[in-house]
């Protein structure tokens, strides 16, 4: 598929190309000027999104992808070895239906390629994007979001930064295995919404919880295949050009961090970072972060192994633990290259090409300990019960 037809150059860098310094990312990538870059052998691809869903005149986060572009294209690259291209900017449909079209096709086309498409700027509506894309693939999807908020919306409301979450969830044939969020604020999220996240498995991480153990995040991020980041996640003092600036959140060493652990999990397949404003970014700090936000993600991702028990089980040490008083006994596995440990849940034979992605679990030492306290991790108990 042609997707060079939903992309026009940048409108800040897509005439003229500046000097960038040698070794840079804007030195070593191949951008859209005139005429669309080549795609063989690329590893990344990068592109912006100029539209807001859910609202008729659109916010000022629609001129954020030449904003962190300006300060990306600065960084030096992580591994010379890395290729990646700029797309461009993805411009508005004539209908909102016709960017989210846009869109997926472009992601679906990416991922079929095994590039990773890394989105900027935009609504976070465009979270919906990204799940149609593997509605395209007809494959099961892992979402993480970062995000202050669930982003449900109220009943009937359209789709929109603040409900796009429903939207996929209420969507038909549904492709969303499971759904994480990363730094809830209780105060932001009423009782119902956390009362949904327990009856539908989906597991959410409060930000203190958080902050008090990153690690903890690690595991999340490698069972994810999407990951969206509202960067109003991050507390204003480190991102004040947001839509919706707020106190309290991640700091700026926090969330590059969890953007390395997506880099390093070979699950992700495509990322987006929204609601960022520039009209408000005081000394472009913000797009100054997301720039680094990315950087973490390459530096991230150069160091992928394949790290993965379905690939090649001889990796891997296999840990049998009975539970008394239960039927089943739990399985770990643990790489013998990275350390890093996962869960085997047990589901039906008759469902297993819907599920054999899923039921190898990333979890954490700590998961193993209690399972070897005959205590079931809650991660392997919510995995179970939306296998049964």
């Amino acid at each position: 598929m042609d997707i060079s037809i939903y992309f026009k150059p940048s409108e800040r860098f897509g005439n003229s190309r500046p000097e960038w310094p040698a070794n840079s990312i804007g030195d070593g990538l191949r951008s859209h000027t005139k005429s669309f870059p080549s795609l063989e052998g690329a590893q990344i691809a990068i592109f912006g999104v100029l539209d807001d869903p859910g609202h008729a005149r659109p916010r000022a986060c629609v001129h954020a992808p030449d904003a962190v572009r300006d300060e990306l294209f600065r960084l030096f690259m992580p591994n010379v070895n890395l290729s990646i291209v700029d797309l461009g900017d993805i411009h508005p449909g004539a209908s909102a239906a016709d960017t989210q079209h846009a869109i997926a096709e472009t992601l679906a086309e990416l991922i079929r390629m095994n590039i990773v498409p890394v989105i900027i700027g935009g609504g976070q509506g465009h979270t919906f994007s990204q799940y149609l894309a593997y509605e395209k693939l007809e494959r099961t999807a892992n979402l993480v979001c970062i995000d202050a908020r669930f982003d449900l919306g109220d009943p009937g409301q359209g789709l929109a930064d603040s409900s796009y979450l429903s939207h996929i969830v209420l969507r038909q044939p549904n492709y969303l295995f499971n759904y994480s969020n990363l730094g809830f604020q209780t105060y932001l999220v009423d009782q119902p919404g956390i009362e949904l996240m327990d009856k539908l498995f989906f597991d959410a991480h409060r930000l203190g919880e958080l902050r008090a153990n990153m690690a903890d995040a690690e595991p999340v991020m490698r069972n994810g295949d999407s990951l969206s980041v509202d960067m109003s996640a991050v507390r204003r003092s480190d991102a004040p050009g947001t839509s919706r600036p707020g106190p309290n959140g991640f700091h700026g060493e926090e969330i590059c961090q969890l953007m390395r652990y997506a880099g390093i999990s070979e699950k992700i397949t495509s990322v987006g970072i929204y609601e960022l404003d520039p009209t408000t970014d005081q000394d472009a700090v913000t797009a100054q972060l997301a720039a680094q936000m990315v950087w973490c993600f390459l530096d991230g991702f150069r160091s992928r192994t394949n790290d993965l028990p379905w690939l090649d089980r001889k990796r891997f040490t296999r840990f049998r633990i009975p539970i008394r008083g239960h039927e089943q006994e739990l399985v770990f596995y643990k790489s013998t290259v990275s350390d890093r440990w996962w869960m085997d849940i047990p589901y039906k034979a008759e469902q297993e090409a819907r599920f054999e992605r899923h039921h190898l679990v990333p979890c954490s030492y700590s998961d193993y300990r209690m399972a070897c306290r005959e205590e079931v991790p809650d991660r392997w108990w919510r995995t179970f019960q939306k296998l049964s």
